[in-house]
């Protein structure tokens, strides 16, 4: 029987829009995997806080490269690159309907280790956790927000 990725590889938090990801100390990074059908463009935020309460929170201008693509599977993930920001827009085309950044836990400021991306309209985020420090079962796994 292989192990599975879920516990041993990552860890998901499929509705995580706007809610706030344990990165230092639980894992390497996360990617965030976002939708919005309808080919209507949206714009996320990426902030970042010392705690899951958001003390401190702040937007983390890191972002320079995501990929977009339609999210249904008949095409393959475009590179977008942009100048260091704290936000992504994906524009009005089906070919962006879906988003993923990737984001470094040593991209945090010092003392931070909590981040979120947040969709300004009607668009999914689901963070998965990557490179988890602790392997665990499934069922022993922290929540990603504690």
């Amino acid at each position: 029987m292989s192990q599975k990725a879920l516990g041993r590889l990552i860890n998901s938090t499929p509705a995580a829009d706007g809610v706030w990801i344990a990165l230092k100390g639980a894992a390497a990074g996360v990617d965030f995997s976002c939708y919005l059908a309808g080919a209507v463009g949206d714009t996320y935020t990426l902030t970042q806080a010392k705690d899951n309460a958001g003390t401190g929170s702040k937007n983390l201008a890191i972002i320079t490269e995501y990929h977009t693509c339609t999210g249904n599977g008949s095409d393959a993930w475009t590179r977008q690159s942009q100048a260091a920001a704290a936000t992504i827009v994906t524009t009005a085309t089906a070919a962006q309907n879906a988003m993923v950044v990737a984001v470094e836990g040593t991209s945090l400021d010092d003392g931070y280790k909590y981040v979120k991306l947040t969709s300004t309209g009607a668009g999914t985020v689901n963070a998965l956790t990557r490179d988890l420090l602790a392997q665990r079962a499934p069922q022993n796994l922290p929540a990603t927000g504690a």
